[in-house]
């Protein structure tokens, strides 16, 4: 028996990095799992290699494109049960450099796209009679780094939106727990860009070599804990996930 045996998870962004570790880890319980993205060789490819699992392209920042995500899922598998917003990007530059553009599809994928899942989400668990929702955050949202302003902003509305949506969720007497996770760095792609992009002397980069970078299972692990009946009583936390980076 999985701890997810009989529940259905939709992973955004869920073709590479963390959420295909997430989507791996929540399937190897028992969960079906709907994998969204963008990159859909890598997103085809993984639902293949997980049994019961079906990839859909996913444009999060489209209303009609969450509605159409939720349908689909019901349609096939009859329930949702757990949604993990994970989607997100980076684009680095200071504020004096970053265009307009470059903070708007920062802000539209990460936060945007967050509230759309939820608004899409909420309706179905709370009549499906529970859920958990689990929003990726990130340390980037709770320290200063000068070369993220759009994707600190980002993370850091995920954070206090997730609170504000835990507390509808508890006064409207739904079962659905909503938190975040902020990961510190992790052996993702996008980890990979940021080594490649920036400085070495870069004071992220710096405290990054300093606390280690940990691994997608990680993160996949907390991820998993408040999926399942582990969790059962954490709705409304930001879990910090990052070996001391933000300590001191």
């Amino acid at each position: 028996m999985g701890k997810l045996d009989g529940k259905v998870a939709i992973i955004t962004g869920g073709a590479s990095g963390l959420g295909a570790a997430d989507a791996r880890l929540l399937a190897a319980e028992g969960a079906k799992v709907v994998l969204t993205d963008i990159q859909d060789t890598l997103g085809e490819a993984l639902a293949a290699e997980l049994q019961g699992s079906l990839y859909l392209h996913h444009d999060v920042r489209n209303e009609a494109e969450w509605d159409r995500v939720v349908a689909i899922t019901i349609e096939r598998f009859g329930r949702l049960d757990i949604l993990v917003n994970n989607a997100g990007l980076v684009r680095f530059a200071t504020v004096e450099d970053l265009s307009y553009a470059d903070y708007k599809i920062q802000v539209d994928v990460m936060l945007d796209g967050t509230f759309l899942g939820c608004k899409a989400a909420i309706p179905r668990m709370s009549r499906d009679g529970s859920g958990s929702i689990i929003n990726m955050a990130s340390i980037g949202g709770m320290k200063g780094m000068s070369v993220i302003p759009a994707y600190a902003g980002a993370k850091g509305g995920i954070i206090a939106m997730t609170r504000s949506i835990a507390v509808h969720c508890q006064e409207q007497g739904y079962r659905i727990r909503v938190n975040s996770i902020a990961p510190g760095s992790i052996v993702t792609p996008m980890t990979a860009q940021a080594l490649a992009e920036l400085p070495a002397d870069s004071a992220g980069l710096e405290q990054s070599a300093a606390h280690g970078m940990g691994q997608p299972i990680d993160i996949a692990n907390m991820v998993l804990y408040l999926a399942c009946q582990d969790g059962r009583h954490i709705t409304g936390s930001n879990i910090v996930i990052d070996n001391g980076e933000t300590m001191r």
